[in-house]
């Protein structure tokens, strides 16, 4: 890949004896450098969503200049030509991500707008369990300036209403809001995905959407049209064709790549069996969609003899099965995991076209340069990290196994070679598995301890049975023929879910952790990679940092009070180590779950009192307010600002859902700070108090706006005062691998 770049003199330079040492290890992996650029361009990257403000525009690009430069003038010296060649591919990739961040600048609502009625046109629809979910473009708001209105705002409708069909310009009543914040400093930034997304605002519908006379969609809407009734369309079969309701949702979402519609107990059993990334159109289904039409079209080519003769069927078959995959992309829609899959898979079929290795680690760092390079963000989630991690685990993997299955599989017979298969798959599951755990309990705070068996069992039905039915689903419904599809393929699916239900019930299903700190998962990732971009013996000094990241789990600290970012909900830790919640609401469910997972449980401890004390008595409330006291510590969580006169003295903290005027010696969290800096955590210690903000946590970058408020909004109450259920509006964090 650039491996060429790379060479530098034979004969290295009189130096001391460990590093003449560490010298001769890299030149006699020279030909292993160039795997290293991805893993510059991914550091750039992380530099620069890292920082805590919008650097200047032409940083990244001045730092490549500066690389190239020191590149250029030190070819005749390593030690020069490593750095640069290390600043260049850094800056490139923070250079690829301030770009990335240009290119998809919008405006994002700054605060609540209420119930608004906008217009817009309708680009795409989400079935939900209650509804669907509607994606408008060339959005127009009442009372809001253009070019103050987001390019695209996101919308629930209720089941009680009809969605229109898609490409129609619509209109209706809403209440809409900016797309929420992180639950917590370090917690999944919606806002962030959103921005990337294209998604300015989120809310529901109150109305039955009223569709309009306007001008017809652009040309490329008008291609993408057809795609997006036909998922429609396939949602509509299947519920149609298939007798049970999860069944038809699962099977239309391996179909149309929408798993919104699958009921959440569903996709409970899924992530807690390990088998969440089954229903994620990613690198699973493209392959087997590219490689079942790779397989038949080779197989249906070598048929006819003078074409197997004359011709390269396999690179023929290597171009039909690139097409299919793109069609299918088309089909299902373009989601991140899903482009990063097409692009993977299309990278082994143009290998094939150009008689290369399709398997091996440069088209691994090619993959993933390019992906990073095209959407740097999703470097950041969960989804790529975990598909990267596995695939490069198994090519490594497999460099080591190689000679050996080939020598084994020489000498056996029918019987061997089932058991070499057998084998493999396990060998597979189990690498595979090793490979995302990190991932899963950085993002997730959970795992699934049975995955590796679920996937033994789950992946071959899948790859064996569900998909090949799938594609033929394609193939009938032009003639109106895919029921006698969908029911095969619907008993396949079926056999999934019992699967993932069966293991979800299990004693110990799913290992839960509080989260891991940033540092411990950047010791993981950078061991990892040295395990896997290595040859040498060497490479096992990867072991010590990956120990290293796994130990942080013990050092982990989980914050005594928890606030969100409009004060709603609040939480304080017991004596246990749980957490006692101030109300429990629909409305508040998302943060609160946030909380729970981060703490690698999925209960509270219990509701705070009314009036009295908790069982551990560290909380005592009455009528004005809560007193929380730990570690010689006080801290006033207000109910009534009458608790402000009796309770100012004394505090050291004052946490208020609404203003604080006056108490000028502890410190204060009221509405306002809590509207300006976000949700709040707060670990508290005979010798300091330990305050941390989301704003302090992510800064100000154009994805996290300090939000403006009405003065007359009113404020929510931390504590229960009505039956309030604002749940429609706000969007699901993930809660498990994708």
């Amino acid at each position: 890949m650039t491996d060429h770049l790379l060479e530098g003199p034979d004969e290295t330079e009189a130096s001391p004896g460990w590093l003449a040492g560490l010298a001769a290890l890299l030149a006699a992996e020279r030909d292993r450098w160039g795997l290293w650029a991805p893993v510059g361009v991914g550091s750039g990257i992380v530099l620069y969503f890292s920082l805590h403000a919008e650097p200047p525009g032409w940083l990244g690009s001045l730092a490549l200049g500066v690389a190239l430069v020191g590149f250029a003038l030190g070819r005749e010296r390593p030690g020069v030509l490593a750095f640069a060649l290390v600043g260049a591919t850094a800056s490139t990739g923070f250079a690829a991500a301030q770009l990335r961040t240009w290119s998809q600048t919008a405006p994002v609502l700054q605060r609540d707008l209420g119930i608004v009625t906008l217009s817009g046109r309708l680009i795409t629809t989400e079935s939900m369990p209650e509804g669907v979910r509607l994606t408008l473009g060339e959005v127009k708001v009442e009372r809001l300036a253009p070019e103050a209105t987001p390019d695209r705002v996101r919308i629930r409708l209720r089941a009680r209403f009809t969605p229109p069909a898609a490409g129609s310009i619509i209109r209706l009543k809403a209440m809409l809001h900016p797309p929420p914040p992180p639950a917590e400093p370090g917690a999944y930034d919606f806002q962030r995905q959103a921005f990337f997304d294209g998604n300015g605002g989120v809310g529901f519908a109150l109305t039955q959407p009223e569709v309009l006379n306007g001008p017809p969609p652009s040309q490329w809407r008008r291609l993408m049209l057809p795609m997006e009734r036909a998922r429609g369309w396939l949602a509509q079969r299947c519920d149609e064709v298939l007798p049970d309701h999860r069944t038809a949702t699962v099977t239309a979402a391996l179909l149309n790549g929408e798993q919104t519609g699958i009921p959440f107990d569903v996709m409970n059993d899924y992530r807690n069996s390990g088998l969440a990334h089954l229903l994620s159109i990613s690198g699973l289904h493209i392959a087997l969609v590219a490689g079942l039409v790779f397989f038949v079209v080779r197989v249906l080519l070598a048929l006819v003899e003078p074409l197997a003769l004359r011709f390269p069927i396999k690179k023929w078959a290597a171009l039909t099965g690139l097409i299919a995959a793109f069609l299918y992309l088309l089909l299902v829609g373009p989601a991140a995991p899903t482009l990063r899959s097409v692009l993977t898979t299309g990278t082994v079929m143009v290998a094939i076209i150009a008689d290369r290795n399709p398997v091996s680690m440069r088209l691994w760092a090619i993959s993933a340069m390019a992906i990073m390079l095209y959407t740097p963000e999703q470097l950041m989630g969960p989804s790529f990290e975990m598909s990267f991690a596995a695939v490069g685990a198994l090519i490594a993997t497999f460099e080591i196994a190689n000679p050996h299955l080939m020598r084994w599989r020489a000498g056996t017979g029918a019987l061997g070679q089932a058991a070499l298969y057998l084998g493999g798959s396990i060998l597979t599951s189990v690498v595979a598995t090793l490979a995302v755990t990190p991932f899963s309990l950085f993002h997730f705070q959970q795992d699934a301890l049975y995955g590796v068996v679920t996937n033994m069992i789950a992946v071959p039905l899948t790859s064996f049975w569900v998909m090949p039915w799938a594609l033929l689903v394609y193939v009938l419904a032009p003639l109106g023929l895919e029921a006698f599809a969908l029911i095969p393929m619907g008993w396949g699916v079926t056999a999934c879910n019992w699967l993932a239900h069966v293991t979800a019930a299990l004693p110990g299903s799913v290992i839960r952790l509080p989260a891991m700190p940033d540092w411990g998962l950047a010791a993981i990732v950078i061991g990892g990679l040295w395990l896997m971009l290595w040859r040498g013996p060497w490479r096992l000094w990867g072991i010590a940092p990956i120990i290293a990241g796994f130990v942080s789990l013990i050092t982990v600290q989980r914050p005594d009070i928890l606030v969100s970012a409009d004060g709603g909900v609040m939480a304080v830790r017991t004596l246990e180590g749980g957490l006692n919640l101030s109300r429990q609401k629909s409305g508040d469910y998302l943060t609160t779950q946030s909380w729970l997972h981060r703490d690698g449980t999925n209960s509270a401890a219990a509701l705070w009192p009314h009036d009295g004390h908790s069982q551990d008595t560290r909380l005592a409330c009455d009528d004005l307010a809560c007193l929380y006291r730990i570690g010689g510590r006080t801290v006033v969580l207000v109910r009534d600002r009458l608790a402000l006169d009796e309770d100012c003295e004394g505090a050291d903290i004052i946490i208020s859902p609404e203003p604080v005027h006056r108490c000028s010696g502890p410190r204060i969290i009221d509405l306002w700070a809590l509207r300006r800096d976000g949700a709040h955590t707060i670990t508290l210690t005979n010798n300091r108090l330990d305050i941390h903000s989301v704003r302090d946590w992510r800064g100000e970058r154009p994805w996290s706006p300090v939000p403006v408020y009405k003065s007359t909004v009113k404020p929510r109450s931390a504590f229960p005062t009505s039956n309030e259920d604002d749940a429609e509006s706000t969007p699901r964090p993930p809660t498990a691998p994708p």
